[in-house]
């Protein structure tokens, strides 16, 4: 290119601002020009177009502290997720420039070719600046996966140092990507069967396979990673006097014979079934919970989380929503396993990620729902889902899989009690988010 200037890389501030302690941080953007990554490139039609204008990110993003509205002035619209009592209130847009941004910010795809250019140097999104009594140091298992990306996003944009555990089997590093390199954080592949020795204030053990075809490839590393992995990750609490978050399931109440299922209820669960596996590994790893709670004085918090869903599923993990989507964007029939007449509730991801972080923060030990106790049959999700997406698919059914459990709604009085949680986001408008984050992956090839 005639402008020589443009294959510079250059630094402007775009804001300064104070956070809610007074602390004043500052947002760099880099405005970086791509033809000095490009010189050993297979140069494609979409490279030469690149060639002609710089790459810019447009993350002229800043923290607006001193408010703390959720919704905007419609009382509808959501413009920020978080509580304040936790100080954890994130601008929607700048989390969704994460999940959904308009094109990859470190990397160019030839749909022609199918060939991956990565692009460096990178800059990074704004994080807050914390004092340092108000940081912790965080080991967030299973990190790499659906929920536990969006929880190191949420954790790490409030200013948190945060290490990342994750053996990869569900999990995936490009949930992580975009904070490679951050002086922040840190990604560890291990396995959490095995021991793991660290100094950090807060544990969130999210680390196992949540969905029926993962969970029930290798059911006995399923139960080992609820059972080894909770005794390895509540030993290391115990020794480094952590605050220790298990994450458990609604399958603990198994096949319900009572509903809503409220915390108190003791479940209904097969044993010796196809998803035993994971139904009663959860329910030992909540004993040894508290089993180290009672005997060794382990600060704990168990969250029993109900169906969710929202940009990063995996899109074969044979849930109900990626399940759906994914049908509908390839234009197939939509399968549904029985009569379709069989509920659940469905909480998009931003929702339960407010709720983990209030109750890692908040001083109650025993376990807490964490669902939409807006309850929709199979069927209904279906056409709800088709006529968002593909309005000509059709709806087919196949028999139901074993021990499938008839209905299940989540009694959600103590997280209202004790949190002051509950499910802001309509079911519709997180399928939308959903949707285009499935559409854009196809279009980057990545799916």
């Amino acid at each position: 290119m005639s402008d020589q200037s443009s294959s510079k890389i250059i630094s402007k501030t775009i804001t300064n601002v104070n956070d809610e302690s007074g602390n004043n941080f500052r947002f760099v953007e880099n405005v970086i020009d791509l033809n000095k990554h490009k010189d050993n490139l297979i140069k494609t039609k979409s490279d030469i177009e690149e060639e002609t204008s710089t790459f810019k990110r447009k993350d002229e993003w800043f923290w607006d502290t001193t408010s703390e509205q959720i919704f905007a002035q419609d009382g509808k619209t959501i413009v920020a997720v978080g509580h304040a009592s936790v100080k954890s209130i994130v601008p929607l847009e700048l989390l969704r420039h994460i999940y959904l941004p308009q094109k990859p910010h470190d990397r160019i795809f030839d749909p022609t070719t199918r060939t991956i250019s990565y692009l460096q140097p990178r800059s990074y999104l704004p994080v807050k600046s914390l004092i340092q009594g108000e940081k912790k140091r965080i080991l967030v298992t299973g990190g790499a996966g659906f929920v536990g990306s969006h929880l190191v996003d949420r954790l790490m944009l409030i200013g948190h140092e945060v290490i990342v555990l994750d053996n990869f089997f569900t999990g995936r590093k490009n949930n992580l990507a975009h904070w490679m390199g951050h002086p922040n954080f840190e990604l560890i592949r291990h396995d959490v069967v095995d021991p793991f020795l660290i100094e950090v204030d807060q544990i969130y053990h999210l680390a196992c396979p949540a969905s029926p075809p993962h969970y029930q490839y290798n059911p006995i590393k399923t139960v080992k990673t609820s059972v080894m992995g909770t005794i390895n990750m509540l030993g290391l609490a115990k020794r480094v006097k952590a605050r220790f978050l298990l994450t458990s399931t609604s399958e603990v109440y198994g096949d319900p014979e009572e509903h809503p299922q409220a915390e108190t209820y003791w479940g209904h669960v097969n044993p010796i079934g196809p998803r035993a596996c994971y139904d009663e590994g959860k329910r030992v790893a909540e004993t040894l919970t508290y089993a180290y709670m009672h005997q060794d004085s382990v600060d704990v918090r168990v969250a029993r989380i109900f169906n969710t869903f929202g940009p990063r599923m995996n899109e074969n993990d044979g849930r109900v929503v990626s399940n759906f989507i994914m049908q509908a964007l390839k234009g197939e029939d939509l399968t549904i396993y029985g009569d379709g007449l069989q509920t659940r509730s469905f909480q998009y991801v931003h929702d339960l990620v407010d709720g983990l972080i209030l109750l890692m923060n908040k001083d109650y030990m025993e376990p807490v729902n964490l669902g939409n106790p807006d309850e929709y049959t199979i069927r209904e999700f279906a056409e709800l889902i088709r006529n968002e997406v593909n309005s000509s698919c059709k709806i087919k059914t196949l028999p139901a899989p074993t021990d499938d459990p008839k209905k299940r709604r989540p009694d959600i009085s103590r997280a209202e009690q004790i949190l002051g949680w509950k499910p802001r986001w309509p079911v519709k408008q997180g399928i939308g988010e959903t949707v285009k984050y499935f559409q854009r992956q196809m279009e980057a090839g990545l799916i």
